[in-house]
């Protein structure tokens, strides 16, 4: 699935809202709470699979980045402007499955920018 978007308008995107680092993103997902969100077929759930092409993308060049990675930016990008625009739980944002799911994709939303 290719983007409308721009390659210049989908970097600006992920990098204002992917905002863990590669190291931090790598930490988190080794985390047992990580592993807890997310839809799975018993293996590793789909925003876990994510968390990690993020990482892999963070550390590649703008300039080496492959039309598949693109479009992860893309679905990334998307699927974290979704999640967000639900809204997070009222109370225990920090323990919540919405927070999990979205730091799996590489947006932690108590993270001050």
């Amino acid at each position: 699935m290719s983007s409308s978007k721009s390659h210049e308008e989908i970097w600006d995107e992920w990098r204002e809202l992917v905002n863990l680092s590669p190291s931090a993103l790598e930490d988190w997902l080794d985390t047992d709470a990580s592993k807890s969100v997310g839809d799975n077929d018993g293996s590793e759930s789909t925003g876990h699979k994510s968390g990690r092409r993020i990482v892999e993308i963070k550390r590649t060049n703008k300039d080496d980045l492959s039309d598949d990675q693109w479009d992860h930016m893309a679905t990334v990008v998307g699927y974290i402007k979704r999640h967000l625009s639900q809204g997070g739980p009222d109370n225990d944002v920090e323990n919540s499955a919405w927070r999990y799911s979205l730091m799996n994709w590489g947006h932690d939303p108590l993270k001050d920018d």
